[in-house]
């Protein structure tokens, strides 16, 4: 699942970055390309409207200086580009609820040079708060862009409903080496697909003679589906390794004993979550570099129109643990730092 994760940081980097290969051109045609991946946590969320450059094969046609043309690649002025908030009625159906999120436009004047032109380029954005699903109260929404001669959509849930959220209050490890794994219970979210989920043990250092200094170790369980997750008592989980925490310190701290002093200050959990619109997106395109669109959710054009979320939580270290942990030879002491 690890190839997963890489492939999702390429998508999403293109989100800003846009340097992904688009062989989209037939005569006259004017083929949209939307990226956008909503997050309710966030206070701006943006949206890459697009289209894709024509010409003909049998004419020499040849895309590549096109693309560096900002009129080839950007629509002019500003298009019509909204979200009609949708609300659960009887019988599953979603009914618009009367709110329209205008989408502004604005250009931002630093993406990275590549196949496309730089270093200017066109998002639409909104600052407008989302609401997600609360209860028996279920919201969508609906992208919705108004072309001269045609329009598109696309509609999705968002993620970061209120039953999204960690169970477990404490982890455990253990010093010695260990093939036994321990279990991290959560929620999934309705609308979630996939699951990235990272630990991160933080503490402070301090060397004689010199300044504190904040340090972290974080590593990455993996990603998961659904399908992937264990489930037990009404809850799901993934299971982690019982002597990760003591494998990571050790490559982190090394021989660095000698005159220092360490403090434990926290331990995060750390769980993304993407739509299954992002998942499909990315199960079904390569990372080479070219996108041949055979799954698309943006209807009259291509691209991916999803929602990601992140919830994190800051846990407990078991007493097994602080005591393996203060046995060690890498200066711990026993209560927390105090400036």
């Amino acid at each position: 699942m690890r190839t997963f994760f890489g492939f999702l940081m390429l998508i999403l980097a293109g989100l800003c970055s846009c340097s992904t290969k688009v062989d989209l051109y037939t005569d006259f045609k004017d083929n949209t390309i939307i990226y956008g991946v909503m997050n309710v946590s966030k206070d701006t969320n943006f949206v890459k409207i697009t289209r894709a450059f024509s010409g003909s094969d049998d004419e020499g046609f040849n895309p590549y200086p096109i693309a560096q043309i900002a009129d080839s690649l950007n629509y002019p002025g500003k298009l019509d580009a909204r979200l009609i908030e949708l609300k659960n009625a009887p019988g599953d159906d979603y009914t618009p609820t009367g709110r329209e999120i205008v989408l502004d436009t604005i250009t931002i004047h630093n993406k990275q040079e590549g196949l496309f032109y730089a270093p200017d380029q066109k998002l639409y954005y909104t600052k407008s708060r989302f609401k997600v699903n609360n209860g028996s109260q279920k919201y969508r929404y609906k992208l919705v862009v108004c072309k001269p001669n045609d329009t598109i959509t696309s509609e999705i849930g968002l993620l970061g409903g209120s039953n999204f959220q960690i169970h477990s209050g404490m982890v455990y490890f253990r010093s010695e080496i260990s093939s036994n794994t321990r279990k991290l219970f959560f929620v999934p979210d309705d609308n979630g697909a996939i699951y990235q989920i990272s630990m991160q043990f933080n503490y402070k250092e301090l060397h004689k003679g010199q300044d504190t200094i904040n340090k972290a170790v974080e590593w990455t369980l993996g990603a998961f589906s659904k399908l992937d997750l264990g489930y037990e008592n009404g809850s799901y989980y993934v299971t982690y390794p019982e002597n990760a925490l003591f494998t990571y310190l050790s490559n982190a701290i090394g021989d660095d004993t000698f005159n220092v002093e360490r403090f434990f200050s926290s331990f995060i959990i750390s769980i993304s979550a993407y739509g299954e619109e992002l998942f499909e997106y990315m199960l079904t395109n390569s990372a080479s570099g070219i996108v041949d669109y055979t799954y698309t959710n943006i209807h009259g054009g291509y691209g991916v129109f999803s929602s990601c979320y992140e919830i994190e939580k800051s846990v407990k270290l078991s007493s097994r643990t602080m005591t393996d942990l203060l046995a060690m030879p890498w200066g711990f002491k026993n209560l927390g730092y105090k400036d």
